[in-house]
Order: C-alpha cells, then sequence, then structure tokens
C-alpha cells in the first residue's frame, strides 16, 4: 500500500507528465505549423514518451492499491522564435522534471517506501538522459548557427526519430 503522502505526490507527477506531453504537442504543432516537420516529429515522439511516463506511474499506483487522480492540464505557451528556443526551453523543462523525480525519490525515503523508490529509479536513469538529448541538441543548433542548411539537415536527422515503448510498459500495452 501507499501512503497517502506517496499517492499525493506521484498522483502530483502524473500531472506534471501529462503537461508535459501537452508542452511537447504544443512544440509539434509550432514546429509542423512552420514546416519543419523533422523538428516537430521530435517533439511528436517526446510528446508519446511523456505520455508513457504518465501511464508508467498511473500502473504502478494502481498496482499499489492507490487512487488516481487526474487534475485539469494548465495552459502551455504555443510559439517559439526558433528551434534553439524550444530545445533550452526543453532542457530548462527537463531540468525541472529532474527536480520532481529526486523529490519523489525523497518522498518515497521519508515513508520508508523501497518499492517505490526502486520504481522511481528507471525514471532517475530517464531524466539523466532526458537532460543529455537535449543538451547535445542545442550543442549542435549553437554549432549550425543561423546556417539554414544546416538546419535543413538537422531537420532531416529529427525526422528519423522513432517512438520507442518504454520498458516498464513492453507488453502492457
Amino acid at each position: 500500500m501507499l501512503s497517502k503522502k506517496m499517492e499525493a505526490a506521484l498522483n502530483a507527477q502524473i500531472n506534471a507528465e501529462f503537461w508535459s506531453a501537452y508542452l511537447y504537442l504544443s512544440m509539434s504543432v509550432d514546429f509542423s505549423a512552420k514546416g519543419l516537420k523533422g523538428v516537430a516529429n521530435w517533439f511528436a515522439i517526446q510528446f508519446q514518451e511523456e505520455q508513457a511516463h504518465a501511464q508508467i506511474l498511473v500502473n504502478y499506483v494502481l498496482s499499489r492499491g492507490g487512487r488516481v487522480t487526474l487534475a485539469p492540464i494548465a495552459e502551455v505557451q504555443t510559439s517559439w522564435g526558433s528551434v534553439l528556443e524550444a530545445f533550452e526551453n526543453t532542457l530548462e523543462h527537463e531540468q525541472k522534471v529532474t527536480a520532481m523525480i529526486h523529490n519523489l525519490c525523497e518522498v518515497a525515503e521519508q515513508e520508508k517506501d523501497i518499492a517505490t523508490s526502486n520504481m522511481l529509479m528507471w525514471f532517475v536513469d530517464e531524466q539523466v538522459e532526458e537532460e543529455q538529448n537535449a543538451q547535445e541538441i542545442i550543442d549542435s543548433l549553437k554549432m549550425v548557427e543561423d546556417n539554414k542548411l544546416g538546419l535543413f539537415m538537422l531537420d532531416k536527422e529529427f525526422s528519423a526519430r522513432v517512438y520507442t515503448v518504454p520498458a516498464p510498459l513492453a507488453g502492457k500495452e
């Protein structure tokens, strides 16, 4: 069983993951409208990943006898001035998510909830990857600066990104 404190913290994270998905969907739509289909694809895949993260947490709360309480999704930004700006926002956002995951780990530790601590390690590792990916893309975008051919090449590279079902959901969909 989850403690009420742990259940509330996990529910807050579920809502945050859905908000993240909504943010990335907004980025995808914005760049699709601007003709950057590869960038739009990258963010569309990110949208799917964030939904999966929420689903992992939903499944976990339910498996522990908890109750999932979905909250309204707050408004998100709808337009970005550049691809670089969007990825800088992505890195900032992922750093906030990392802090939220770390907070969940602290709550699990306070509640002496070893099962939840163990489950959260997947998210800790995932956040390291999320931040690293965003930083590498920012570095690439800064290298090409205002070079349209460079942006064209990166856009083509982003179009190759495909969604992979996360391990905690494999075989459960």
